[in-house]
């Protein structure tokens, strides 16, 4: 969606009066209800048992073909997953230490203030923005990227999705394009940058766009067990509206690299672990005391918000993450809601790459050839705010650093 003038409000009175006019709505979100507060439950419960919510594989289990049908069954249905030690815990923590000294001999901090402002896409959300580096062309940043046990855990995670569309198979789960995002790198005892809760990939479009309400469809019309979350059909046709830091690929999750320890208490990621409950968010704002022209907490170019006044039947299942531990990632789907924790308790920084899965097809290959220009230039990636730290930057990677993997990644060669 392109940010041509017009009125959003409108656009999203007409939009959910197709959606009412058509579908009994209020019925339908009461059935949904029900069936998020049982999921609710059920996540409360294991946190009373002790049990961990977030599901655990280790990435050998990956590499040898030997994760269980169960576990596959755990991943999809809390649409996320911690897998451990992907990579070393030494060469984590090396890369987090270079990481650290990319920042400080490039003066990015000083650099940073002159630029404060430019990327405002958490704008609207509580305590507005973590601590975030916009740097994309770290030589850690690039490796991780096209390391080959990344390269089979992002294969491994873009096989749970169902990929059969009408136009023929929505993506190639076997080769992903890299997509350049940044890093986090939050202080200990800070308690100014947490991040509420919010939910990536698209914000208002999930009601008015017409792939969106294709993959919806059987939500809207309160068929609530046809609704699978894992069928990828229409998913890499939606169209979002462009701002700084939306997504212009589809990813099949979004993730991060742990470089330092990190878990409950340490301002680090909360997830709400139902892949579903995006129905619910999709319903809540078609009910009648939300305004004609308002879709609650979803506003054009921003994250699609979510808080305990506007959802409070799924918000009691929010959970933060087992610890981590350097070397594991983190892995959560594009329709799960997650969030930062406001305080960090922790004694050291709480440090990540941030690396999703976003697997080949045609909406992502047109990104990756915009991106590969600005790699090679140094310039932030098409997605953020413009703000290019890295073009003069010493030390950060250039095609000589790339893998023939890498390359292929990055849409640098054929």
């Amino acid at each position: 969606m392109q940010n041509s003038e017009f009125d959003p409000g409108k656009f999203i009175a007409d939009a959910k009066r197709r959606i009412k006019d058509n579908n009994d709505v209020a019925k339908h979100f009461a059935a949904c209800t029900d069936a998020m507060k049982a999921s609710v439950e059920e996540v409360q419960a294991q946190h009373a048992r002790g049990e961990a919510v977030v599901p655990e594989l280790s990435f050998s289990a990956i590499r040898d073909g030997k994760v269980s049908a169960e576990d596959i069954n755990r991943i999809r249905k809390r649409g996320c997953v911690i897998v451990r030690n992907v990579f070393e815990r030494k060469q984590a923590e090396d890369w987090n230490n270079e990481l650290g000294e990319y920042l400080d001999s490039n003066d990015y901090y000083r650099k940073a203030e002159e630029k404060a402002g430019l990327d405002n896409y958490f704008g609207d959300l509580k305590d507005a923005k973590p601590q975030i580096f916009g740097v994309y062309w770290s030589k850690p940043q690039v490796m991780a990227r096209q390391a080959e046990s990344m390269a089979a855990t992002k294969r491994f995670l873009n096989n749970l999705w169902a990929i059969d569309a009408p136009a023929g198979e929505e993506f190639d789960p076997n080769l992903d394009y890299s997509y350049a995002d940044r890093t986090r790198r939050r202080a200990p005892g800070d308690t100014t940058l947490g991040l509420s809760p919010h939910v990536d990939a698209g914000s208002y479009e999930r009601w008015v766009d017409p792939a969106f309400q294709q993959i919806y469809k059987s939500v809207f019309e309160g068929k609530l067990d046809e609704y699978d979350p894992w069928r990828a059909a229409f998913r890499t046709q939606t169209r979002e509206y462009q701002s700084p830091a939306v997504s212009s690929m589809f990813r099949t999750f979004q993730g991060w690299t742990a470089l330092t320890e990190q878990g409950p208490g340490d301002g680090t990621l909360e997830l709400l672990p139902i892949t579903n409950a995006m129905a619910y968010i999709l319903l809540r704002s078609l009910q009648d005391d939300v305004p004609d022209d308002e879709l609650l907490l979803a506003k054009p170019g921003r994250a699609l918000g979510v808080d305990e006044t506007s959802h409070p039947d799924i918000f009691p299942a929010l959970s933060p993450i087992q610890t981590v531990e350097p070397g594991d990632t983190v892995w959560w789907h594009p329709d799960v809601v997650h969030s930062v924790g406001n305080e960090h308790k922790g004694e050291e920084y709480a440090s990540v790459i941030y690396i999703g899965a976003s697997p080949a097809c045609s909406k992502n290959r047109a990104y990756a050839l915009r991106q590969a220009g600005h790699f090679l230039n140094g310039r932030s990636a098409p997605d953020f705010a413009a703000e290019d730290y890295e073009i003069n930057f010493t030390g950060r990677a250039t095609v000589d650093d790339l893998t023939d993997l890498g390359k292929r990644q990055m849409a640098v060669v054929e």
